[in-house]
């Protein structure tokens, strides 16, 4: 038997007959569809919606990439076992895609993507918005999303859905290969009418593998932890995408080795549990990053050691250090010449568990690693710590603030700019999915669209975005779709007139903070004066927040707490203070490898290259 339907109709239909399975339970994989109509979509997938509209929601976006933010936050807080898709015009609508696309794929989070194309059958060329390219008249723009999706493919015909489709979903299941998904759609192709078999349609089922350990190389990892006088675990992403968080606690307190995390990882743990050492590497706390210099054996569960949380190579000192990375990606499990576990997180921890369950750590380093947690613990409260309610707040004392009122169901949202490290080395995470930060790609815009995805996904709980000035300038038109969906999203601004983590890296390097304030532009080209005229509050509320401003710490507390209990989008808005005199968070505890120009006439330059000459010397490859 067949039914005959358009190829979008089609679509839509496959789409909402999909499903997940782990551990018994199951659930609908593409739960909603975000969308901006134009041609090449319109008359398409957006008529599909409409004649299917009891089938799948619709979620009316702003700009195209953040409804890519959107959906990867859905994706995230559901733990990759549900997600959104997204479609788009041709032209200006489908290149929008390929910023998010590229934080989806870097931070393996599965995302659905549906953008228009040009004829199939050309019977104009070109046509609107069409890239012309000399030799190949088979390219459009959408071949730009090819490098930042983990599938492509052009539906030229309409029989060709068929293998695309379940390609398309067979990757986004997968817990190993899964990123953005792109089914090029010629806007022709769309509304081509054909015959589905009816079991193209049905219900299907993907269950999501939790791969088991190889019983050779499990051996070998329980034999280097056996080994070790010093481990240490870095659990990254994949902890919790596996819903092995319990497994972490228990294997960590059975054995007494510490844990560390990466900024994905960052509440795998909760920050009072005995193990927990907080955030690691460039970012990470004081902590974390002493025992990571004196580790002979470091433990990577679920993380793809990026640049951040080895330093750049520096951060791991011990002479005979040596990896174990337990990864259900075999690409990432390799990393550092590790002894390579490839599983999945939770069978490969509980199994490594059953070997060791008679294995611990010294005494002595246990007493080292929880003497350096207090101290670390110290430094937080002091950085948090306000001499006056009634001074102007710094970034750091804004976290302290929240995290006097926030309880494990609260969930922080931030993707860029000085928040990340702050965040990193000082929050402190209640829940295993309290701490949402981007920072595989560390997108600014990303937090206020990603609100809104965690929110759909997680109804009920207080979700914040924590925005800088600067991220707030990139990406604010999804204030209106939270006002449209009624969604409570807390948003605060803080307000410090510049990008602040630039501006420091700037300084750093001898690039002396050139074009990161935002002030006016002297005619020598040097940015002079006051800080611009620009009121990010009055735009909030322009666009339908309701706006509470803070100008000190004591209203800085009540905003927030009314914040917390509004039933709307509610913005808090602070200026935040900058002055060197005024106690901030504590330093990067480790360093991050930022090339400093290796001639200048110019003494800032030529001072941070000395710098950086020192520094990179201690870099070391893993072998």
């Amino acid at each position: 038997m067949s039914v005959r339907l358009t190829v979008a109709q089609a679509l839509v239909r496959f789409l909402a007959a999909q499903h997940t399975e782990r551990d018994g339970v199951r659930r609908r994989l593409i739960t909603a569809t975000w969308g901006i109509f134009g041609h090449g979509n319109v008359a398409g997938i957006g008529q599909a919606l409409v004649e299917h509209a009891a089938l799948m929601p619709y979620h009316q976006g702003r700009n195209e990439q953040a409804m890519v933010h959107a959906a990867v936050g859905y994706a995230r807080q559901s733990n990759r076992l549900r997600t959104h898709a997204v479609t788009t015009s041709i032209g200006p609508g489908a290149t929008n895609l390929v910023t998010g696309a590229a934080l989806a794929t870097i931070n393996r989070i599965p995302v659905l993507l549906l953008p228009g194309d040009t004829f199939a059958t050309r019977p104009a060329d070109p046509v609107l918005q069409q890239l012309q390219v000399p030799y190949a008249g088979d390219v459009s723009v959408n071949d730009c999303l090819r490098p930042v999706s983990r599938y492509f493919d052009r539906i030229v015909r309409p029989e060709a859905l068929i293998p695309a489709a379940l390609e398309a979903v067979r990757v986004l299941t997968d817990p190993a290969e899964t990123g953005a998904v792109t089914l090029a759609l010629p806007q022709d192709v769309q509304a081509e009418a054909h015959d589905w078999p009816e079991e193209f349609l049905a219900e299907r089922t993907w269950r999501v593998r939790r791969p088991p350990p190889d019983e050779d190389e499990l051996d070998a990892a329980a034999a280097a932890i056996g080994r070790a006088g010093r481990p240490l675990i870095v659990a990254g992403g994949g902890v919790k995408y596996s819903g092995a968080e319990e497994a972490l606690s228990d294997f960590a307190a059975r054995t007494g080795i510490p844990v560390a995390s990466t900024q994905a990882g960052k509440g795998a743990l909760p920050h009072d549990h005995p193990q927990d050492l907080g955030g690691i590497g460039h970012t990470g706390t004081a902590a974390a990053d002493h025992l990571a210099r004196a580790a002979d054996l470091v433990i990577g569960v679920g993380t793809r050691w990026s640049d951040f949380t080895t330093a750049s190579s520096t951060l791991f000192g011990h002479p005979g250090v040596r990896f174990v990375n337990l990864n259900v990606a075999a690409f990432d499990s390799h990393r550092l010449s590790a002894l390579p576990l490839v599983a999945d997180a939770r069978e490969g921890l509980e199994q490594l568990h059953a070997l060791l369950e008679q294995h611990h750590v010294p005494a002595h380093y246990v007493h080292e690693y929880a003497e350096e947690k207090l101290r670390w613990a110290a430094r937080v409260d002091s950085a948090y710590a306000a001499e006056s309610e009634d001074a102007r707040p710094t970034q750091a004392q804004v976290l302290g603030a929240l995290d006097t009122l926030v309880t494990p169901d609260d969930i922080l949202i931030n993707a860029a700019g000085s928040l990340p490290g702050d965040l990193h080395k000082l929050w402190r995470a209640r829940s295993s999915d309290q701490y949402h930060v981007e920072y595989g790609y560390s997108c600014m815009g990303y937090e206020i669209p990603a609100a809104i995805g965690v929110a759909l996904a997680a109804p009920g709980r207080p979700v914040w975005a924590l925005v800088g000035d600067g991220t707030y300038l990139m990406n604010p038109t999804e204030i209106v779709t939270a006002v449209q969906e009624r969604l409570p999203i807390k948003v605060v601004v803080l307000q410090n007139h510049g990008y602040a983590s630039i501006g420091g890296l700037s300084e750093a390097v001898g690039a002396e903070r050139y074009g990161t304030d935002y002030r006016f532009r002297a005619e020598d080209g040097s940015f002079t004066g006051p800080p611009l005229p620009v009121d990010l509050a009055a735009n909030a509320a322009s666009l339908g927040m309701r706006v509470l401003r803070a100008r000190t710490v004591r209203d800085l507390r009540e905003a927030l707490a009314q914040a917390r209990e509004a039933t709307v989008p509610t913005c808090v808005y602070v200026e935040t203070e900058t002055a060197d005199s005024v106690s901030g968070p504590p330093p990067a505890q480790a360093w991050w490898d930022v090339p400093v120009a290796e001639t200048s006439t110019r003494p800032s330059a030529v001072k941070a290259r000395e710098e950086y000459d020192r520094h990179v010397t201690a870099r070391r490859r893993h072998l």
